[in-house]
């Protein structure tokens, strides 16, 4: 069993060493509308397709979370991406996330300073994760950290982002990840903005919610468009 401690020193060295970049002050799209290439699936098993130029998740029964990740890596960053979201599915963006091929343990530190330890295993995604959650709570935006310590920022102070999800529509994300900054926008209006320096790098994925023994008719899905990225500070 491998066992990391993390700093910032040792976290950002962890994942340079995986880190590939676009250029800086370019856009690049991270699907390319027709296929899969560029993405691998890891967690659970949701169907994940290809369908009108958009990627589409749809939940199954008894499994997990399941997550579309970027085969790449990537560090600092602006992202930006459409979503639509069944009314009874919860979903997800991660961001600077990781998974790991041995059982390991994540020395860890909560808000109040209080150090933890957590047991991650083989193949387990983890990380940052910009919600999104079109239920009456309506976090969409907020970030969540994954397998790790949960709520970074909720948006229960924030009405504005909350007010700004359209049920049933699209609706866009701005992700910004520059050092230990992290900011989200949803159809313009900011939402989570806040430091934190566990991670420095890793895959972006997109989640479909393990939804338990429920096998509705018609399809609990999550749609994806539109997804390109921007390399900052090179």
């Amino acid at each position: 069993m491998k066992i990391i401690a993390f700093s910032v020193s040792t976290a950002f060295l962890f994942c340079l060493a995986a880190s590939s970049f676009a250029g800086d002050g370019e856009f690049v799209s991270l699907f390319n509308g027709t296929d899969l290439t560029g993405w691998a699936q890891q967690g659970g098993v949701a169907k994940y397709v290809v369908e009108d130029d958009a990627i589409v998740g749809t939940a199954v029964p008894n499994t997990s979370n399941s997550f579309l990740c970027t085969k790449r890596h990537y560090g600092d960053f602006e992202l930006e991406l459409e979503f639509k979201v069944s009314s009874e599915l919860n979903s997800g963006v991660q961001i600077r996330s990781n998974a790991f091929s041995a059982p390991t343990v994540l020395h860890v530190f909560k808000a109040n300073g209080e150090a933890r330890d957590i047991n991650v295993s083989p193949g387990r995604v983890h990380g940052y994760q910009v919600e999104i959650d079109p239920s009456d709570r309506a976090y969409s935006g907020g970030v969540y950290d994954e397998g790790r310590r949960g709520w970074l920022q909720d948006l229960s102070e924030n009405e504005a982002a909350r007010n700004a999800f359209k049920q049933g529509e699209w609706n866009a994300f701005r992700i910004v990840c520059d050092g230990d900054h992290i900011q989200t926008w949803i159809n313009g209006v900011p939402a989570a903005d806040f430091h934190d320096d566990m991670t420095a790098s890793g895959f972006i994925a997109l989640q479909v919610h393990g939804v338990g023994d429920r096998d509705p008719d018609p399809p609990l899905q999550v749609r994806w468009r539109n997804i390109r990225l921007k390399e900052l500070g090179k």
